[in-house]
């Protein structure tokens, strides 16, 4: 089930309290590794590592790297965290976090005495790549507003493996993380997406919520069998909870495979078969030909029946993101080279701006 050698650190291109990229020499060949120094400690040019290198030999692409598993030059370490609920449970990394709803944090009594979300708006993606532009967009028109992005556990369970999250956050474009389940890394963290959304609007003060799993993504190519279905399990707790759900659907004309092409067969299992309520889901207008296939996969699976379907001028996805200096990638294709899966998540943005906000 594991794969594990043994390297020598090379060299340390990038390092902070989070996360070290590093090139380590195993058998005489240099590759890349990641490493969580809050996990294993830090690493130093020179030392003897172990690595995870069952991804690399895979030749996946989710959780396709070298990780480090333990630093033979820098083996013990103290526990320095508050609170006693433990992540990664019962696996040899298990980890303690401060999470909110522990009898002893100080958050304790507001979890417990939440009532309602009060129609909270709460946006929900399927794929990491959704949020920067969703982001972009409606903080370019809103930089007063607050907003919280909850991380699931349904990829990457250290945030810290985030590139966007971290950018986003410097550039003060995140107002605050919350990480639920087994994910761990946010500002807050949560057993669950019902306190994860409780924790947005009562203790972080968001205006608007921006859920979606962490980088990666797992497919099987069959109906049921891919990570992102979850979005369907987050719009039901958003409903819930008395939020409002708005759901991104994931569009594209350059996924050469078929079933991704117009609304994702993902997406169309998500609104179709797994969530039980009503949502709002924006669609950007586009070019004839391409907003006829979205009408057509729309009334050929009923979800103009079943759901709230708002078509959204916009076509500013793209002046936003270079507004920030953002760059966009999913898949492997940037803005230019699959604009409408961009526009999706931005479009969501924009209608909240038209129908959420005074």
């Amino acid at each position: 089930m594991i794969s594990k050698k043994v390297g020598i650190v090379e060299s340390i291109k990038s390092s902070d309290d989070n996360l070290e990229d590093i090139r380590v020499n195993v058998s005489g060949q240099i590759q890349r590794a990641y490493n969580y120094p809050k996990m294993t400690g830090k690493v130093a040019v020179g030392d003897e590592v172990i690595l995870n290198t069952t991804a690399v030999e895979l030749s996946l692409g989710t959780g396709g790297y070298h990780f480090v598993i333990s630093n033979l030059k820098n083996m013990e370490s103290d526990l320095d965290s508050a609170g006693h609920i433990m992540k990664l449970r019962y696996t040899p990394y298990q980890i303690v976090v401060d999470s909110v709803e522990d009898h002893e944090s100080k958050y304790h009594d507001v979890i417990n005495n939440f009532e309602s979300l009060d129609n909270l708006p709460v946006v929900v993606g399927t794929l990491h790549s959704m949020l920067t532009p969703f982001v972009a967009s409606y903080k370019r028109n809103n930089p007063d507003k607050k907003i919280a992005y909850i991380m699931t556990d349904g990829a990457a369970l250290p945030l810290y493996l985030s590139m966007n999250v971290k950018n986003l956050k410097q550039k003060g474009l995140i107002d605050s993380t919350i990480t639920i389940g087994n994910a761990f890394g946010g500002d807050y963290e949560c057993i669950n997406i019902y306190t994860g959304l409780i924790t947005a609007k009562e203790i972080a003060k968001a205006d608007v919520v921006f859920v979606s799993m962490g980088p990666g993504i797992a497919g099987t190519g069959t109906k049921y069998g891919f990570t992102g279905i979850e979005q369907g399990q987050i719009l039901d707790a958003v409903k819930k909870l008395g939020g409002n759900p708005i759901a991104i659907p994931r569009i594209s004309f350059a996924d050469k495979r078929d079933r991704h092409q117009g609304i994702s067969h993902h997406s169309i299992t998500v609104f179709d078969k797994i969530v039980n309520v009503d949502v709002n889901i924006p669609i950007t207008i586009y070019e004839s030909q391409k907003l006829n296939k979205i009408k057509e996969q729309l009334k050929e699976n009923k979800l103009d029946e079943k759901h709230n379907i708002i078509f959204v001028e916009n076509n500013k996805c793209k002046e936003d993101l270079e507004y920030f200096g953002l760059k966009v990638k999913s898949m492997g294709r940037n803005y230019d080279e699959d604009s409408e899966f961009f526009d999706s998540a931005s479009s969501a943005a924009y209608y909240l701006m038209e129908v959420c906000h005074d």
